[in-house]
């Protein structure tokens, strides 16, 4: 893990070039650099991944995280096929399944930021599940999104099978569930899964665009509005509503709180504390 950061390292972690982290005006960027693998994760580019995500979420100073691949092929395609150990059999995939999803993402309940998936390039597989894991998804339109694994006898497993069929109708889910099939970034975007679809030349314009909008916004506010997102998904609306989770809570209770109508009935832009 490669770390670049504006204010001083107080913490050491292992150093790799295939996964690479930094941290700048309150953003975390998160890049996948296997480009020879288009991308894809074996067993220790995920461990990095896990600690990259447990790092960002220690640190009440990172408002945003962006997660994209190193070049302009590929976002992530899932699973590296070529490397030692991944040969398991389904059955123990299926008895080892990783808590929180692939690559520590697609199925994480406890990163209460916005996760925004820069899209580059093919997000195949398990890629096709980090995006599913993401808050927000900016894709080129040369993007290209599939989960492939019935072709080779597999099951999408780290969310792919559960998190398609209620981010989109359920025909079009199924249609790409039942046939493994690739469809582009403007097909997803009309389902409602793709944010923005942009020429790939312009992908970095429209991800800072987003970036600045939400950090217009009170910080616990919208870490607030994450962790109920997430962590309420199998309530009642009301029972969602009313949950006291520490995150409202916390938003609730802040000056922030008092700042932001403050700053509306002062007309001017409001300074947020994060407390």
């Amino acid at each position: 893990m490669t770390v670049t950061e504006q204010r001083p390292v107080t913490e050491q972690r292992p150093v790799t070039d295939e996964v690479r982290l930094e941290i700048r005006d309150r953003v975390a960027y998160v890049t996948i650099d296997r480009p020879k693998v288009l991308n894809a994760l074996d067993e220790s580019a995920t461990r990095t991944l896990k600690a990259i995500w447990a790092r960002i979420e220690a640190d009440p100073e990172v408002r945003c995280v962006v997660l994209t691949g190193a070049g302009d092929r590929a976002f992530c395609t899932g699973a590296d096929m070529s490397a030692a150990g991944i040969g398991r059999t389904g059955l123990d995939y299926w008895a080892h399944l990783e808590p929180d999803g692939f690559g520590g993402l697609s199925l994480r309940r406890t990163l209460d930021i916005p996760v925004i998936a820069r899209v580059n390039g093919y997000a195949l597989g398990g890629g096709m599940e980090l995006v599913l894991g993401c808050d927000i998804v900016i894709a080129a339109q040369t993007a290209r999104f599939a989960l492939p694994e019935p072709r080779v006898g597999r099951l999408p497993m780290d969310g792919g099978m559960v998190l398609l069929q209620r981010k989109i109708p359920h025909n079009a889910a199924m249609g790409m569930l039942l046939t493994g099939r690739k469809v582009d970034a403007a097909e997803l975007h009309r389902f409602g899964l793709v944010n923005e679809v942009v020429p790939a030349a312009e992908l970095d314009a429209a991800v800072q665009r987003w970036i600045d909008d939400i950090l217009a916004c009170a910080p616990l506010a919208v870490r607030a509005i994450k962790q109920l997102a997430t962590r309420t998904a199998q309530l009642s609306p009301h029972e969602a509503r009313d949950a006291r989770l520490p995150g409202v809570i916390a938003a609730v209770t802040s000056a922030d709180a008092d700042e932001g109508p403050l700053a509306f009935q002062q007309k001017r832009a409001p300074v947020w504390t994060g407390k």
